[in-house]
């Protein structure tokens, strides 16, 4: 079981990896509406893409890193093995409670286009890897 919650979540922090470096890239797809927005429509961040290309690569470590963890028995350095699926869970747990304004589960601006998309997706997947990370990390 921990192999195949493992492989999911490897591919989940991959296919994020790609996106990113889709938009680095110069890709649109699904850009409008994954970033915060005021209610007016201004953006709250405007990432520059050496910020979209560090989330990619970060997005792609933690793939590699999980499937290593639960695919293999290649030896992770001590300090990682023990923190590291800890610390991408609740990374991805504090994303889905958001900020309460903008992002997460308890966020006040609703009707955006992020928003409707946050609730329906974003912050859903981000607590979807947040409770396979815990099953990771309890070995269940």
């Amino acid at each position: 079981m921990l192999t195949v919650l493992g492989t999911l979540e490897s591919i989940i922090f991959m296919m994020l990896s790609l996106l990113h470096f889709h938009w680095v890239f110069g890709g649109k797809w699904g850009l409008n509406t994954t970033l915060p927005t005021t209610e007016s429509g201004e953006k709250i961040m405007n990432p520059k893409k050496a910020g979209t290309a560090l989330v990619g690569i970060v997005l792609f470590s933690f793939a590699i890193y999980i499937f290593i963890k639960t695919n293999t028995s290649f030896p992770i350095v001590a300090l990682l093995n023990n923190y590291g699926g800890w610390a991408i869970t609740a990374i991805f747990f504090l994303r889905a409670i958001g900020d309460f304004k903008y992002v997460g589960f308890f966020k006040k601006i609703k009707n955006t286009p992020f928003g409707r998309m946050d609730t329906k997706y974003f912050s859903p997947l981000c607590l979807f890897i947040a409770l396979i990370g815990l099953l990771i990390e309890l070995n269940i």
